[in-house]
């Protein structure tokens, strides 16, 4: 599967099946969450987070890809990521593009 965020595919004719999303709302263990915020008095980046918003972004693509798998896609184009804070300590992480198969 290629996942680009363009609007094409060098060399490939496509043809547009539709738009995939994925999505996943993802917390901390509140003790990360405690020892964040205490990080945060200090600064200095918040690996806990940044593990937590890896994790949400494979999970999310991992959902893109298989609903674009499911479409018999070759590909997807224009993806797109945004996240929103849900709660403390917790995020939404959302995927989505253009599934197209190739000609």
């Amino acid at each position: 599967m290629i996942i680009v965020n363009t609007d094409f595919i060098t060399g490939k004719e496509l043809e547009t099946l539709g738009m995939v999303k994925g999505s996943v709302i993802q917390a901390k263990h509140v003790g990360k969450d405690i020892m964040s915020g205490l990080k945060g008095l200090v600064g200095g980046e918040l690996t806990a987070y940044s593990e937590m918003m890896n994790e949400a972004r494979a999970k999310a693509t991992k959902r893109m890809v298989e609903e674009a798998q499911a479409m018999g896609a070759d590909g997807v184009i224009n993806v797109r990521y945004t996240s929103a804070a849900v709660m403390q300590g917790a995020a939404e992480i959302l995927v989505y593009g253009t599934a197209v198969r190739f000609r």
